[in-house]
């Protein structure tokens, strides 16, 4: 990165008072998930080299998508997460408030056996199983974190006997073992990615009017027998009908490779009104699938780029649209979220990512209130803590950062806005009156420069380089010492008068 002392461009001048309020948002905005897969064990996508974070390896080609869990080329086995580990428990903890999902398409064909009558045998019809001992972790772990709990149910074609209407056995035993077991579940989706149908895990020859029937079957008895359980839903991906879609990878694009239905085709007929609308969004697919969707994959080089940082925004402003139509009034979900469909592109895991994350909750706030699960807490590439050792990677300290500085009004400031220039205003997390500013500089090449009307402190995350895996605060790296302790987020004391940032850099002033 260029020294941050070069002549800047035109000044953008801040305030510290804005005008307009666009809303409040949610407390919980930046929250997470924990596939299915994950508490049971079974596959997931595989483990980046060291070469293919760097840039520097090839991946073998895929040209041909079926049921993504059992594809040797993508996946590979992990055992049950810990969800008892030390430092998982208190770095996720110190995130702060936020939601829990636990879902994700393994979640669709996954047998409850709580009663322990399996031995491990998974019934026909599904293809794992979860134990009573595993989803008690679950309920511990949320509880310990202070979170709130998302699920969504099987509905493969064990829970379609005789290929008739959804059978509740399944649905009934998850609420009510965990009722039992003090924590009743807070919000439930009925199944993950309905609109792909089979390749989702839904029975062979379901149809959008077969998923508008059980969702209701489901969401009738939950809302007679635990109706304080928000009911979320479609939870889409890709959804080609999305109107106002304008970015290339457009909601990743993965629905197109097989047959699919829309949103409106599921939600059309239905009888049970949805509390909160949800999707899924990725920032295209990534390299290890993008030999099936080549137009729908983004290179490294362009993941810097205001192109780039616009499909967020972009797939937030089409599906607010089909939120208005079907919820109006309601919150709207991201329930996952990443760089790149498939597991993460290399970078995921590394500093070039923040940017993207750090824009994606930005915009959302400007769009619309709700509530953005990032994809994952702790597995596979994208996970906020790389898998099986728990230790955080650069979204970790950067969402951290968000959540401990950026409070719930958020102030319109988008006139501010300048060609690789993205600026946003909320309240101060810390109940102070005043304001702070993110402000990501995403040209590679130049300096930005804000005028401040005041003293302010400063946070200034940046690297070495844009794929380190080790992310700078102020010129100090951040890692955690021992097992679980976090280093002080210092600021830098800013005076009134001209700011120059870095290329490359996410800063954070407070006014």
């Amino acid at each position: 990165m260029k020294n941050e002392h070069q002549s800047p461009r035109t000044s953008i001048p801040l305030t510290s008072c804005p005008s307009h309020l666009i809303r409040h948002v949610d407390k919980r905005l930046m929250s997470y998930n924990i596939e299915m897969t994950e508490v049971t064990g079974g596959t997931f996508w595989k483990t980046y080299t060291e070469e293919q974070i760097a840039g520097t390896a090839e991946f073998p080609a895929v040209t041909s998508f079926a049921d993504v869990t059992v594809m040797p080329e993508l996946m590979e086995y992990y055992p049950p997460i810990d969800l008892y580990n030390k430092r998982l428990r208190e770095l996720t903890k110190a995130l702060g408030p936020a939601w829990i999902r636990v879902s994700g398409t393994w979640a669709t064909k996954t047998y409850y056996d709580f009663e322990g009558v399996t031995g491990g045998r998974v019934p026909d019809g599904y293809s794992s199983v979860l134990t009573g001992e595993q989803w008690i972790g679950v309920l511990d772990f949320a509880a310990y974190v202070g979170a709130k709990l998302l699920v969504s149910v099987s509905n493969c074609a064990g829970d379609h006997p005789n290929g008739g209407p959804l059978d509740l056995t399944q649905a009934k035993k998850i609420f009510d073992f965990s009722h039992q077991h003090g924590r009743d579940i807070d919000a439930v989706e009925f199944m993950n990615e309905p609109n792909m149908l089979e390749l989702s895990g839904a029975p062979q020859g379901y149809t959008a009017a077969d998923y508008a029937r059980d969702q209701d079957i489901l969401y009738r008895w939950v809302r007679a027998n635990y109706p304080n359980c928000l009911l979320v839903g479609p939870c889409t991906t890709g959804d080609p009908a999305a109107a106002g879609a304008k970015s290339k990878g457009f909601g990743a694009g993965i629905a197109s490779m097989t047959k699919t239905c829309t949103t409106e085709a599921l939600l059309t007929g239905t009888q049970i009104p949805l509390d909160v609308f949800s999707y899924h969004y990725y920032n295209g697919v990534s390299e290890r699938i993008a030999g099936v969707m080549p137009a729908a994959h983004w290179p490294g080089h362009l993941a810097h780029s205001d192109e780039y940082l616009a499909v967020a925004p972009d797939c937030a402003s089409a599906h607010a649209a089909l939120r208005d139509k079907f919820v109006p009034g309601g919150q709207m979900w991201v329930t996952e979220s990443g760089d790149a469909g498939g597991g993460g592109d290399t970078w995921a895991s590394t500093y070039l990512d923040v940017l993207r994350t750090l824009n994606e909750l930005g915009s959302y706030g400007t769009i619309t209130d709700g509530i953005i699960f990032h994809n994952t807490l702790a597995s596979s590439d994208y996970g906020f803590l790389e898998h099986g050792t728990f230790l955080p990677r650069p979204n970790y300290f950067a969402v951290l950062l968000w959540n401990r500085l950026m409070g719930t009004a958020v102030y319109d400031c988008g006139h501010l806005n300048r060609e690789n220039a993205h600026v946003y205003c909320h309240s101060r997390r810390d109940g102070t009156c005043g304001v702070v500013y993110l402000i990501i500089n995403n040209s590679l090449t130049d300096t930005i420069s804000v005028t401040i009307p005041k003293d302010a402190l400063r946070y200034t995350l940046h690297a070495q380089t844009m794929r380190a895996s080790t992310m700078l605060l102020n010129g100090k790296e951040l890692t955690i010492s021992d097992i679980c302790g976090l280093p002080e987020l210092a600021p830098e004391s800013q005076p009134q008068g001209a700011v120059l940032l870095a290329p490359g850099s996410c800063t954070f002033l407070v006014l």
